[in-house]
């Protein structure tokens, strides 16, 4: 029973020292009371605190002991004044030559200087080969248009795989940065193989005359169904053009057109006889229709803004071309670096071996393969 009682008497004064100490710790300030507070104050305190405040105390006294005019800390002093403020419940009463601020600042510093030695890399990762490097600087040279993600795509298509970081730090030496803008940045996400898109581009001849391009794609495959080309695009000439795009009962479930005037009701009744479900995108939504978008902003950067079209039969000859290099040759983003239309037999991938480049349309573009 005595026991007891005499616990929580010891419990009582214990809690009432605590709910006290702060007023203590603010009258124990040496420019304010003397020293019989702070004695009062330290019945509070474990005996390992005042351990560490007493060492912090000294510790600033030997700064002060060795400088002659202002104190100057070494990093060992740093070091020990951070790690003993941190056993110290009240280190801001403690600290004498110094600001809490700076004292803060050490332990950040402190903290990136730790974390910085342990994301070190230490390893060295191992150099390209030289090959690979003189193949990059020729795709770079020979290709203006080309980034750095298109080399890559060239690359992977050789059995070559390379980071996009890698190819940019060659390709900075073989070419200066271009200064024109940016490059498309729309990726179609949701797309189905039952899903044909169809568009319009205007090109301007050699005596500026317009002549317009009708052209097909598959969502699905990114593959180029059909091209045509005109200086009259009537309703009656789309409507033909739908009908050679769909031989043999080669038609999709679904359409996806604009609003153009071009598409009229001979169009209609030809999609609706094929039993193709037509889908018109919103006014002013070019998001929508997407792919179709994308494809034709690669054809003007890659191919119409880099070649005079005589006419319409050049037009033509022109696109159908490109249109054979954009199908079986040219890796897309959307699928992951694949060809549209892949061969049926893929040539076996040597590890090593010369290449060859095939140029297309007059060498605008470059075709790579590996040689026997």
């Amino acid at each position: 029973m005595l026991l007891t009682l005499c616990t929580r008497l010891t419990q009582a004064i214990r809690h009432r020292i605590e709910r006290v100490r702060p007023r203590l710790l603010a009258w124990t300030k040496p420019a304010a009371h003397g020293q019989v507070l702070g004695t009062l104050a330290d019945l509070a305190r474990s005996k390992l605190e005042l351990m560490a405040e007493n060492a912090l105390l000294r510790q600033q006294l030997i700064v002060l002991r060795r400088s002659v005019k202002q104190p100057r800390l070494t990093r060992p002093d740093r070091l020990l004044l951070v790690l003993l403020a941190g056993k110290v419940r009240a280190w801001r009463q403690a600290l004498l030559i110094v600001k809490p601020e700076t004292l803060l600042r050490w332990h950040r510093q402190g903290f990136k200087l730790f974390w910085r030695r342990r994301s070190k890399v230490t390893a060295r990762r191992p150099g390209i080969p030289a090959e690979t490097i003189g193949l990059i600087t020729e795709m770079a040279r020979d290709n203006p248009l080309w980034g750095a993600e298109r080399i890559r795509s060239e690359l992977l298509k050789l059995g070559i795989r390379r980071a996009k970081r890698t190819i940019q730090k060659y390709l900075r030496r073989a070419r200066p940065p271009r200064a024109h803008g940016q490059t498309w940045s729309t990726f179609l996400h949701n797309h189905a193989a039952d899903i044909w898109a169809c568009d319009f581009v205007a090109v301007t001849d050699l005596f500026f005359r317009p002549i317009y391009a009708f052209v097909i794609v598959e969502l699905a495959s990114r593959r180029v169904i059909h091209v045509g080309a005109t200086r009259h695009p009537t309703d009656a000439w789309v409507a033909q053009q739908l009908r050679e795009a769909t031989p043999f009962d080669q038609r999709p479930t679904y359409l996806i057109r604009d609003n153009d005037a071009k598409f009229g009701p001979a169009f209609t009744r030809v999609a609706e006889g094929s039993g193709i479900d037509v889908l018109r995108t919103p006014f002013k939504a070019p998001r929508a229709n997407a792919l179709i978008e994308r494809f034709l902003g690669s054809v003007r950067r890659e191919c119409l803004d880099h070649v005079l079209i005589l006419g319409e039969r050049h037009l033509h000859q022109v696109l159908h071309e490109y249109l054979g290099y954009f199908n079986q040759a040219r890796p897309h983003q959307g699928l992951q670096q694949a060809i549209p239309e892949p061969p049926t037999h893929p040539a076996i991938r040597r590890p090593s071996g010369s290449f060859c480049g095939v140029p297309v349309l007059g060498g605008l573009h470059h075709d790579y393969q590996r040689t026997a």
